[in-house]
């Protein structure tokens, strides 16, 4: 069978609508509402920490991306620092937090569609129904069928999708300023709202769900002729461009509510008919009924925008697990187009399996959120552990005080996990450990008793793991009952407990890692045969 190469069609423009889809997806239509349930007016403040944080895991994958620009860039990564057995349990990670998106887009524009073809979705978390099961197989099929076109076309169309959906967003948020604004909401029931809210809806309500969008262009690293320049362009602009707009849509949104309502019931107890999709039901509220029918329109457009999107990425990840080794080799066959068309059947096969046990958006967002700033938390840590190991190699983007972002970034994304609550990180580490035990089970077989080659694990390499993965579930037990612990820990007591553990493990981890000869051998295999691209020095910093 004759392998293909990956087309390098993907400019700088595209790179960032790539990445501004990924985050102007579902989470636009839906969590701001849910924000404002969670944390009332203080939910404009969720937002910023969540593109903060965003930003701080942007600056250190801007450099790691550019290192190493091949497709899957994520996955190639996670081997570099820490081997064999660390690149496997990361891949996984990241497998779970890319596949699930689009299933998770589906369920979002069924959500909406649900207000005018009733059946689809059913009780207060607007769970799938027998119907809404099958439509949502057949919008993922539709789906994946859109992106066995050639990468320019899949880049095009989104790219016109992005400017839609970015125009939808700007005069929602006029028509609500207009229509119906009453300023003095911002300061209603303060004292009835919790003030953990705010950091909690960032987990929870969608907020850094939707920000992580952010990677479509670092994943697409391996089709752009110049990713030394266009990645960070695209990273960095994509999370500013959100900000601006997600800001913008909550400050209206909280101000288009009537006030008795809030003063009846407080923001957490806000309920109105239509909630299934609540934009829509606010601008009709509002007394702009024509602009809901353009809502209801983009509530298609936009979460399937995103799912088409994250579906190419999702592909690419799971092309990179295939080559590395963590997943079957068919899973890098790339097809005439520059397609990787048995990825894409896998994407849509696993994709439908997770509609199953979680048949809601909110539900399925929550495991989103913690698996992907897992898989980003080993960012940090390949960054100073390169920078120490390897303290001569040429970077052509270098981030200024990387031994400082980098921890931050690091104990930022442990926060998020932490924020997502005790069942969702069980969830996500029991996933884990499962993986892990099969994963041994088939490496013993295949070492021991078919006698073949297998390749080192690295197994020392992995022991930071365990006090990492042990002691983020440990502190999510003993955590607020308000997120499903145990309640020994108040909420901001346990912050700061993880904040201090997120860097003795941190420091274990860099002391843990490969020396600098593997680590050099590592990466000298990682870049043989990466084409050569501009050579332009950049230096930033935030």
């Amino acid at each position: 069978m004759t392998q293909h190469l990956l087309k390098r069609d993907a400019g700088r423009i595209g790179l960032l609508y790539s990445s501004v889809s990924g985050i102007i997806g579902s989470g636009w239509l839906l969590g701001p509402f849910l924000a404002m349930q969670e944390a009332g007016p203080w939910s404009i403040a969720s937002w910023l920490i969540g593109a903060a944080a965003v930003l701080l895991l942007a600056f250190v994958f801007a450099e790691l991306a550019i290192l190493v620009p091949k497709s899957g860039v994520l996955v190639h990564l996670s081997h570099l620092s820490h081997g064999e057995l660390v690149g496997r349990i990361w891949s996984w990670i990241l497998f779970l937090a890319y596949v699930t998106v689009p299933p998770a887009e589906v369920l979002a524009v069924l959500s909406y569609a649900n207000n005018y073809l009733p059946g689809l979705v059913y009780g207060p978390q607007h769970l799938l129904t027998t119907w809404g099961y099958g439509a949502a197989i057949v919008l993922l099929t539709l789906i994946v069928a859109m992106n066995f076109l050639v990468i320019r076309w899949v880049l095009f169309i989104n790219s016109t999708a992005t400017w839609w959906k970015i125009l939808i967003a700007i005069v929602t948020v006029a028509i609500l300023l207009t229509f119906s604004f009453h300023p003095g909401n911002l300061t209603l029931a303060l004292k009835t709202t919790p003030r953990d809210g705010v950091f909690t809806s960032v987990a929870t309500a969608g907020i850094i769900f939707s920000f992580l969008g952010f990677r479509q262009a670092i994943d697409l690293a391996g089709e752009t002729r110049d990713p030394r320049r266009n990645i960070p362009f695209a990273v960095v602009g994509s999370v500013i461009i959100a900000t601006f707009v997600y800001v913008g849509l909550q400050y209206a949104i909280l101000g288009s509510i009537n006030p008795a309502l809030i003063l009846k019931d407080g923001w957490s107890g806000l309920r109105f008919k239509g909630s299934a999709g609540p934009l829509a039901t606010m601008v009709v509220t509002a007394g702009a009924v024509w602009w809901s029918y353009f809502i209801y329109l983009n509530a298609v457009v936009s979460p399937t925008g995103t799912a088409f999107i994250y579906t190419t990425t999702t592909s690419r990840i799971l092309m990179a697990t295939g080559e590395v080794g963590a997943g079957p080799s068919r899973l890098t066959l790339i097809n005439a187009r520059g397609v990787p068309w048995s990825a894409l059947i896998a994407t849509f096969v696993i994709g439908a399996i997770f509609l199953f046990p979680f048949p809601s958006w909110q539900k399925l967002v929550a495991v989103i959120s913690s698996s992907t700033v897992l898989s980003y938390g080993i960012g940090p840590v390949v960054l100073l552990q390169l920078r120490n190991r390897l303290p001569d190699l040429e970077r052509r983007f270098r981030l200024r005080w990387a031994w400082i972002i980098a921890p931050l970034a690091f104990i930022v994304a442990n926060w998020i996990i932490f924020w997502t609550g005790f069942k969702t990180d069980t969830y996500v580490f029991g996933i884990l450990l499962g993986l892990f035990i099969v994963y041994m089970i088939g490496y013993a077989i295949q070492k021991y008793g078919r006698r073949r080659p297998t390749p080192p694990l690295n197994a020392f390499h992995a022991l930071w793991l365990i006090p990492y993965f042990g002691g983020l579930w440990g502190l999510s037990w003993l955590g607020p009952t308000r997120l499903g612990g145990e309640n020994f820990l108040s909420f901001f007591s346990g912050n700061l407990l993880v904040a201090l553990w997120s860097l003795v493990i941190l420091g274990l981890a860099l002391w843990n890692s490969l020396d600098r000869d593997h680590t050099r051998a590592a990466f000298t295999a990682m870049t043989r045969d990466l084409p050569k691209v501009v050579e332009t020095v950049y230096e930033v910093g935030p």
